[in-house]
């Protein structure tokens, strides 16, 4: 079930009320009716996917009720390693099988040798990348004794499907939303118009920002021969906003959602295109999934604490792992790879903090120095996307050849420009509200 669809505007208005005018007065009722209504959102799409959800929230429950009671090293980390390779597994299985299928034929090919092997029709479980990691979060912090384990089925299985973030996020910390299913709820008419109001902000970026750009970014990259440089770089400035508008209006929404149920989520998506460096781009974009792999692999891989050559490593494992968490394919690892080489120089010289401050601070419009950042981190960031959005890697080679050549310099001229012209005019128009904001 989609935000933006029909089915969406009749499932929410019948849950709000079942959840506030039925079941108000019991609060494991209300967690069993979240559970429900979750399982009914997700089955929406696929109703045999749920084994999948369900599986998880056992493995990861019943892991969490054993490492209560276990005090051994050894077992807890046997445990430990058990929810880990589950919760992967499914995930690698799901999303990376045919890719390293596919790779280790290529690999074997190359030198000689013919391997028969059938890929798999395998269809990708719908928000799996967000539930694994958001279960895998709370198993970590239970093993590190830094989470009390939940002896409540009902609430953990709430925190699993929770439907507003379960299929785009925010990936939510057990730590953070666990807690909130304890505790009775109160409605808060203020809190639920602020709710609207994200949801409908939300809807304004996927439907008017996402849509509208995704239709030109998708013409342009997809017929991308036959197009010029200027055009390209329109056709990557629209998937720019394409993108952001989808995920986070998605995050918006699932936001604005919970606070009509009375739960507070994570910001996801801080002004991203509005940074000054790399390194605070990636502290205000999909903020619950930089925070998570920096909490759970970066830091316990050693963080910034070794030498320089640990450093380096670190920062590209992170950025690499990232890139293929969004996607089986080598542009998204080259994707990756590139935002490790753009954040590098700020590590290596102590800079990547410089910038943690509210942009143009007191000022309607920021200082020269600050402005030159932010065009320039945008550059970097509109040319990083088009690894991500294109088929392949010679695709985004000949798309990037193209656009530094003399047609860089005509006119951009693409199917539908002239209302082409009206979805710019939005982007500008959505640039300065969220200037203002």
């Amino acid at each position: 079930m989609l935000f933006n669809s029909l089915d969406f505007a009749v499932f929410l208005p019948i849950v709000f009320i079942l959840f506030w005018f039925v079941t108000n007065k019991n609060l494991k009722l209300q967690n069993f009716l979240i559970v429900i209504a979750s399982y009914t959102f997700y089955g929406w799409w696929d109703w045999r996917f749920l084994s999948l959800i369900v599986f998880s929230t056992v493995v990861d429950y019943s892991i969490g009720v054993l490492l209560s009671k276990e005090e051994r090293v050894l077992k807890r980390k046997i445990l430990l390693w058990t929810s880990i390779a589950v919760n992967l597994g499914f995930l690698g299985f799901f999303k990376y099988y045919n890719f390293f299928l596919d790779n280790f034929i290529s690999a074997f090919s190359f030198f000689g040798m013919e391997i028969n092997a059938n890929s798999l029709n395998i269809i990708l479980p719908v928000g799996i990348s967000f539930y694994t990691f958001q279960t895998l979060s709370y198993t970590i912090d239970v093993y590190k004794r830094k989470l009390e384990p939940t002896k409540d089925i009902v609430a953990f299985s709430a925190f699993v499907s929770f439907f507003p973030q379960l299929v785009a996020g925010p990936i939510e910390r057990a730590t953070n939303l666990l807690p909130q299913f304890y505790k009775k709820r109160q409605f808060d008419y203020s809190k639920a118009v602020d709710g609207m109001r994200q949801i409908l902000w939300g809807l304004f970026k996927k439907i008017v920002i996402a849509d509208n750009c995704a239709q030109y970014a998708n013409e342009i990259f997809n017929n991308s021969a036959d197009y010029g440089g200027s055009t390209l770089v329109l056709g990557a400035l629209f998937f720019t906003f394409q993108i952001y508008g989808d995920f986070s209006g998605y995050s918006d929404i699932a936001i604005g959602t919970s606070r009509l149920f009375g739960f507070n989520l994570m910001q996801n998506f801080a002004f991203p295109y509005f940074s000054r460096d790399i390194a605070e781009f990636w502290r205000r974009w999909h903020i619950s999934l930089s925070t998570w792999f920096r909490d759970y692999l970066y830091i316990p891989l050693g963080g910034s604490r070794g030498g320089t050559s640990m450093k380096i490593r670190n920062t590209f494992i992170i950025f690499i792992v990232s890139g293929f968490w969004h996607g089986a394919n080598w542009t998204f690892v080259i994707w990756g790879a590139l935002n490790a080489l753009y954040f590098l120089p700020l590590m290596l010289f102590n800079t990547n903090r410089n910038n943690i401050g509210e942009i143009a601070a007191g000022r309607s419009l920021p200082q020269m120095k600050e402005f030159f950042g932010i065009i320039t981190t945008f550059t970097m960031i509109v040319f990083s996307w088009i690894f991500f959005r294109a088929d392949n890697i010679m695709h985004a080679i000949n798309y990037i050849s193209e656009i530094f050549s003399l047609s860089l310099f005509e006119i951009p001229n693409f199917s539908g420009r002239r209302n082409g012209v009206i979805t710019v005019f939005l982007i500008i128009l959505f640039i300065s509200i969220e200037w203002i904001v």
